[in-house]
């Protein structure tokens, strides 16, 4: 695979293809500075007093010094109001990390293996990085990958956009990004998973939103999309017997507008109906019973595979 391509880093950090990165690239240097100013005042103050105060003889006795309340409150809570401010830095930061935007213009499902990627789009196009095919995205728009693992745990790192996911087996995670321009960006494996791990590389290919539409809508590969294959696995298992797709109640919940909804359960608490919790109840329905409704769905583990859950939730997705 030729990287010749790539936008090169600066001389100090990769470069900041993201708004995040440049935010991200903000909280780390503060944290330099802050770090380093601390160092020059303990060493330095450290330094002066063994000098200031050294002993002159042998038989010299310091003389008895009491302690300062006020000191010993300011040289504690300093550092305890610097330290929190920090923490909710990055905790805003984080929080952005980890929230894709409503408007996301490419969504992809990404599947790890040793020591490869899977990548597969919405209309059903699907490539696999060891054919060295860049994962193409638009430019100036958001991306939500929906990461999982067929194996050990895998990590997505963009080091240019400044985020990192890991991929884990039987669980589905997600990452999103928004790149600023036109470009190409490496992305690495973070996580040892074998021993081809360091060569587990790909490439992000961002291009014009105008290009990537035409990209998108032109000849796919396979026949049908994965919402196609998961409406013809949700007829095949008999589904709509018990969920309706019109928003009528039937034995089990309506799969109309369940996406991104709010659940409450029988024992009290309640969560967004995102793909983690669709997977768990398609695999095991046990898991949270949805409030007003019957324990009465089968369990599926062991009967669909992960392409087979994942073709369901987009289907599941597709019904507004």
């Amino acid at each position: 695979m030729s990287w010749s391509s790539l936008i090169p880093a600066t001389s100090f950090m990769p470069i900041q293809a993201t708004e995040i990165a440049k935010e991200v690239d903000l909280l780390y240097a503060f944290l330099i500075i802050a770090s380093l100013v601390s160092f020059v005042i303990l060493i330095g103050g450290m330094t002066w007093f063994l000098i200031k105060f050294k002993r002159t003889s042998l038989d010299q006795k310091s003389a008895y010094i009491t302690h300062n309340n006020f000191a010993e409150f300011l040289w504690s809570f300093i550092p305890l109001v610097i330290m929190m401010g920090i923490f909710y830095w990055g905790m805003v930061i984080f929080e952005k990390l980890r929230t894709p935007p409503e408007d996301v213009a490419a969504e992809i499902h990404v599947t790890a293996e040793q020591w490869a990627w899977t990548y597969r789009y919405a209309n059903g196009k699907e490539f696999y990085s060891s054919a060295n095919d860049p994962m193409i995205i638009p430019a100036g728009k958001a991306t939500k990958l929906i990461l999982t693992s067929k194996d050990v745990i895998h990590s997505f790192y963009v080091p240019a956009f400044r985020t990192k996911q890991d991929a884990v087996p039987g669980k589905l995670t997600q990452l999103w990004f928004e790149p600023k321009q036109p470009g190409e960006y490496i992305v690495f494996c973070t996580e040892y998973c074998g021993t081809k791990h360091s060569g587990m590389m790909i490439k992000i290919k961002a291009i014009p939103s105008e290009e990537y539409a035409a990209w998108y809508h032109a000849e796919k590969k396979g026949a049908d999309t994965p919402a196609d294959i998961g409406k013809t696995l949700f007829a095949q298992k008999a589904c709509a017997s018990c969920h309706s797709i019109d928003g009528s109640r039937v034995v089990g919940p309506t799969m109309k507008g369940l996406f991104g909804s709010e659940r409450k359960f029988t024992d009290g608490t309640k969560t967004k109906a995102d793909e983690n919790y669709l997977r768990e109840s398609i695999l095991v329905s046990s898991a949270k019973i949805v409030e007003t409704y019957p324990a009465a769905m089968p369990l599926f583990q062991g009967q669909l595979s992960d392409e087979d859950v994942a073709n369901l939730i987009e289907y599941i997705k597709s019904i507004k």
